[in-house]
């Protein structure tokens, strides 16, 4: 009785479904090499054709032979139970040691994760498509004089701008000093000093706040060219916590339309923030 897999392929039958296709291949060689020959040397030329025409003959049955034992062998092989149409990977059930490379059960988990992501995302999409916003900045009929004054975004803001917008919040604060340089184009930084405390590094795009670094008053904030070290981090711990709950604030401020309050809204949280910070450090 042959061994049956339980993908449902018949392997004794495999196996011989494989030798019929080498005999196949042979006999289909046979054929074309009898044409190449021709007609052998006889005494007759009757003779030659008789013995051509008895020789093909019998070539062309058994390529006939073989072809009808392949589709026999065929049908005895099975079909893969499986319905995931996983094409030649599934040749990948045939590793006998499945314990060492279980990589045809992850390759099914896979793709049974794969159709359920995507069945997920098509209900997804057609609940989405169904709520339309009433509220939209190009709605049809709002006339021109109605309309609000688009506001520039944040990355693309001319550098006055972003200077005017820094000097107002400097202004706000007494014991805090913001100084401003681009050495590296247009993108501004700004080095805060906040009392005898702490001074921050601030990697600014435009209006857009990229990076924060907080370090103690005495620290070092430059590198040895002179520029404002970007990288590196405090030298104590409680900066450097100060430092994750600034990056971590950074994610709660995202207004587009308005990034001049986000920039101002981020100081005066921070610079509220401050104390607390220290004392959950402490």
């Amino acid at each position: 009785m042959a061994d049956v897999l339980s993908v449902g392929v018949n392997l004794e039958a495999f196996a011989q479904a494989i030798s019929a296709i080498q005999a196949l291949r042979s006999s289909v060689s046979r054929v074309f090499d009898c044409l190449k020959d021709g007609m052998r040397n006889k005494e007759t030329l009757e003779g030659r054709e008789k013995a051509f025409i008895a020789h093909f003959q019998d070539n062309l049955h058994s390529v006939n032979r073989d072809l009808n034992e392949l589709e026999r062998l065929s049908n005895l092989v099975g079909k893969p139970s499986e319905n995931h149409p996983l094409h030649n990977s599934g040749l990948l059930s045939l590793d006998p040691v499945q314990d060492k490379t279980p990589l045809y059960s992850q390759l099914l988990q896979a793709y049974k994760w794969s159709n359920k992501l995507q069945y997920h995302a098509g209900l997804a999409s057609g609940l989405l498509n169904q709520q339309s916003l009433k509220r939209s900045a190009n709605q049809m009929g709002v006339s021109a004089k109605r309309r609000p004054k688009a506001q520039p975004t944040t990355l693309v803001l001319p550098p006055q701008y972003v200077d005017d917008v820094i000097s107002r919040i400097d202004r706000m604060f007494p014991e805090m000093s913001i100084h401003l340089s681009r050495p590296n184009g247009t993108s501004a930084m700004l080095l805060v000093t906040l009392g005898k405390v702490l001074k921050v590094i601030v990697v600014m795009r435009s209006l857009f706040i990229d990076r924060t670094i907080v370090k103690g008053y005495n620290e070092n904030v430059y590198t040895e060219d002179g520029k404002l070290d970007i990288w590196s981090k405090s030298n104590y711990q409680v900066f450097q916590k100060v430092t994750d709950h600034a990056t971590t604030a950074l994610l709660h401020y995202q207004l587009p339309q308005m990034p001049d309050v986000v920039v101002r809204s981020f100081m005066v949280d921070q610079h509220k923030a401050v104390p607390y910070v220290f004392l959950d450090a402490a």
